[in-house]
């Protein structure tokens, strides 16, 4: 497994590709240089590309076929097409399209807000993973969606929210469901995993316009660094826009 250059990694990604990293680094000093990995709706390979350049075998699950197109795109300009199997199928139906116990590591970002039923996702996943195994889980985070909606002005939207268990605004919001850090670690654990690390991910990343950073000496770094910072800290941490667990499938 190659090192990772970070040259995909934006303050919006890097709390991620951190956990990912410190993953890889753990693997490989334990001596495992091969690792399968399965993202589910990863769609055009924001993840599955750099995660193949660095060595691994990514197979990508999307209900797209052009996400899927994409992805097969970006990952033969990369040079790592064999690297990266598309496979198309519903997130909703992820055994059906790959085998039980044949995945190292298990990437879920995005999705349990739209499936059917995300405690049978992640129960689901959890048998995918080999043992000791890992999951990476992103959702997005209630507590940020109310705070948003008063921000922007929309405090009746807020209200909804924030009375509502599943945190949507009302029924023109077309998230299904949002999350809070003890509804996710408990999901995570019914569903047979081990939650390892909790971060809050864009805890300070969207609260600054990119142009504010244009010809700022190490401005972008600087607030790369603090979203690092803030990530595994509460509260900052549970009020980012999407939470991240880390889980071990024992």
């Amino acid at each position: 497994m190659a090192d990772d250059p970070r040259s995909h990694e934006s303050p919006r990604t890097a709390v991620v590709w951190s956990v990912l990293r410190a993953e890889l680094r753990r693997r490989r000093d334990l001596g495992v240089t091969e690792l399968a990995v399965l993202d589910v709706g990863g769609g055009s390979g924001v993840f599955a590309v750099p995660l193949a350049e660095m060595g691994l075998t990514v197979t990508v699950v999307d209900a797209s076929a052009d996400a899927l197109a994409t992805l097969q795109r970006r990952a033969a300009e990369a040079g790592v097409a064999g690297r990266v199997v598309a496979v198309q199928g519903d997130a909703d139906r992820i055994a059906e399209a790959v085998q039980a116990a044949s995945y190292d590591l298990v990437l879920c970002h995005s999705i349990l807000e739209v499936v059917e039923d995300p405690g049978q996702t992640i129960a689901t996943i959890a048998r995918l993973l080999r043992p000791g195994g890992r999951a990476s889980v992103l959702v997005a985070n209630r507590v940020a969606t109310v705070l948003a909606r008063v921000l922007s002005g929309r405090v009746a939207e807020a209200a909804r929210a924030f009375a509502d268990p599943a945190g949507r605004s009302g029924a023109a919001d077309a998230v299904r469901r949002r999350f809070d850090t003890g509804v996710l670690t408990g999901l995570l654990e019914a569903g047979g995993l081990v939650v390892e690390r909790l971060h809050g991910v864009r805890v300070v990343a969207d609260l600054v316009p990119g142009a504010m950073l244009e010809g700022v000496p190490g401005g972008v770094e600087a607030l790369l660094d603090l979203e690092l910072a803030a990530a595994a800290t509460p509260p900052y941490r549970d009020i980012a826009a999407q939470l991240h667990a880390f889980a071990r499938r024992p």
